[in-house]
């Protein structure tokens, strides 16, 4: 299922901190970091989609159902915003996808041989390996 959507502007909660690291003055001067906040269950994504998302164990996300995305790489403001709404979106994209079910299937009469032959094969070399004996 391909998901094809963008968060609405009422949707995010955006406040700017100053960066953490190594920056000289203008990481201790301007509040370039973002931290985004969306709330699972008042979001516009389809019941579904929040369903999974809640499931999820991802530290991004909180107990209240939060997804907590916090940017910082970039010098600017707005790179850093771009990012973390990025970042938010391929989270929500990764849900949305599911995985095709796998059928299982019996292994075929020669990888059993292959297997049973190497198997033989690495028997005879640990044998080798122990002390001679007299016969």
């Amino acid at each position: 299922m391909k998901l094809d959507w963008q968060p609405q502007p009422w949707e995010l909660e955006l406040s700017f901190i100053r960066a953490q690291g190594a920056g000289g003055q203008n990481v201790n001067k301007v509040s370039s970091a973002v931290h985004l906040r969306f709330d699972i269950q008042r979001s516009s994504l389809p019941a579904l989609i929040k369903e999974r998302l809640l499931r999820l164990s991802d530290q991004r996300i909180t107990g209240e159902g939060v997804v907590v995305i916090k940017a910082q790489e970039h010098r600017s403001q707005e790179m850093n915003r771009a990012d973390a709404i990025e970042r938010l979106v391929a989270l929500v994209q990764s849900v949305a996808h599911t995985p095709k079910a796998r059928r299982a299937t019996k292994p075929t009469y020669g990888s059993q041989q292959r297997r049973l032959q190497g198997k033989s094969l690495r028997s005879g070399i640990k044998a080798g390996r122990g002390k001679p004996g007299i016969e």
